[in-house]
């Protein structure tokens, strides 16, 4: 079976065309920076002469001038794997929130297509681009079943005590308005993995998932128990233009004293807050050059950011009463060495001790970078949130 996976996150389009159930990967990429100056087409194929890699600038306004592009090179004569788009058998989409509605990977259809408009207000940024890409697949690959994962999935398994909030009891039970969790693909992926190294039933681990969306999970034993993000995607964590956990006070002063409209406040803490409210950018990199470079401005914001994580971690490790295993994964969790050294610093009273000489280390794969006296494994794990959709395709579909 051939499952192209679409995972399209508030700037960037992951893709994979896989072979199931073998997770045979026959090509790869990603485009990044959508919607920014500079964005990026990475395309990575296995062909029968080996080996292939191209990357290219281009203009990419939005989501559906990225998946073009992708289908482009896919069935390019010379060096693309495919020679017609009617040979996939499955498109697999991350589709960011299920709320209530769906808490399985479900098959596509008009009825799924409503549902999931119906909930563009609480994934604004997300949601709509998971969508488009849905209608977009749907001209490209014509003969393929459609197949929605949900990010919220995972998350089912928290209990009420992490998922229900200290509001009048009519707006869960009507409106379904409580926690739900993101990035559930992600950080099933990578705590199974750290699982499977750590070699124990009752394992507690914290998963950190960082990209330009962050959270984070709790998860005993292979189930999470609670996690950063709430009712919307916008909660927790300072993320790349989202403000995370913000004083409701702080609403209400936007709109009743300085004159805002809630769409308004809606569009300035879900788009222009964050690192790119802290610093003027969005993407960890540019911060990065400007920390680099003494910016006032970016060396709070990587300290704010920073701090926030540890926040989380010092709360979840209370929640799961122990802790052997942090997990950094994603974009910046797996590439940005100045942000795990920020975290790890001064947490010796939870176990937490880095080796820093291995956190500078640039490599790809899992890895293990704490000390050797250090009771809590620190974690580089790559998340494959593509190999994790595409598995739930086949096992939907078989």
């Amino acid at each position: 079976m051939k499952v192209f996976v679409i995972n399209s996150g508030s700037s960037s389009i992951k893709y994979q065309l896989i072979v199931m159930p073998e997770a045979k990967v026959i090509c790869s990429g990603m485009v990044d920076r959508i919607g920014l100056e500079g964005s990026r087409l990475d395309y990575r194929a296995f062909l029968k002469t080996g080996e292939f890699k191209k990357s290219e600038i281009l203009t990419i306004p939005d989501h559906a001038a990225g998946l073009h592009a992708v289908a482009a090179w896919l069935t390019h004569p010379d060096f693309g794997v495919l020679t017609d788009p009617l040979e996939v058998e499955v498109v697999g989409h991350r589709v960011v929130h299920g709320g209530e509605k769906f808490s399985k990977t479900q098959l596509v259809t008009e009825e799924t297509k409503i549902k999931i408009r119906e909930l563009f207000p609480l994934a604004p940024l997300h949601n709509p681009a998971n969508y488009l890409g849905i209608e977009v697949a749907e001209q490209i690959f014509k003969n393929a079943k459609q197949v929605a994962v949900f990010d919220t999935a995972f998350h089912q398994t928290m209990g009420p005590l992490a998922f229900r909030m200290p509001i009048p009891n009519e707006f869960y039970e009507k409106h379904g308005i409580r926690s739900y969790g993101f990035h559930g693909t992600s950080h099933k992926f990578v705590s199974e993995i750290a699982d499977s190294l750590l070699e124990k039933p009752d394992s507690k681990i914290i998963t950190i998932h960082l990209g330009n969306g962050c959270s984070m999970a709790a998860i005993h034993a292979g189930k999470c128990i609670d996690t950063s993000m709430g009712f919307g995607p916008m909660n927790g964590l300072i993320m790349g233009t989202r403000a995370g956990d913000i004083d409701q006070s702080v609403i209400y002063h936007l709109v009743n004293v300085l004159g805002f409209s809630l769409d308004e406040v809606n569009e300035i803490l879900n788009k222009k807050s964050g690192m790119l409210g802290l610093t003027g950018f969005s993407d960890m990199r540019d911060i990065r050059e400007k920390y680099g470079q003494g910016d006032p401005k970016a060396i709070l914001a990587y300290h704010l950011y920073a701090y926030r994580i540890k926040k989380y971690i010092g709360a979840f490790a209370v929640i799961l009463n122990g802790l052997d295993a942090i997990v950094f994964t994603a974009g910046v969790g797996e590439n940005d060495d100045l942000t795990r050294k920020l975290v790890c610093e001064e947490m010796d009273f939870l176990g937490i001790n880095l080796d820093e000489s291995k956190n500078e280390i640039h490599a790809k794969g899992l890895r293990e970078i704490q000390k050797g006296n250090s009771k809590v494994k620190i974690l580089i794990i790559p998340t494959n949130e593509e190999l994790e959709i595409a598995r739930q395709c086949f096992q939907l579909l078989d």
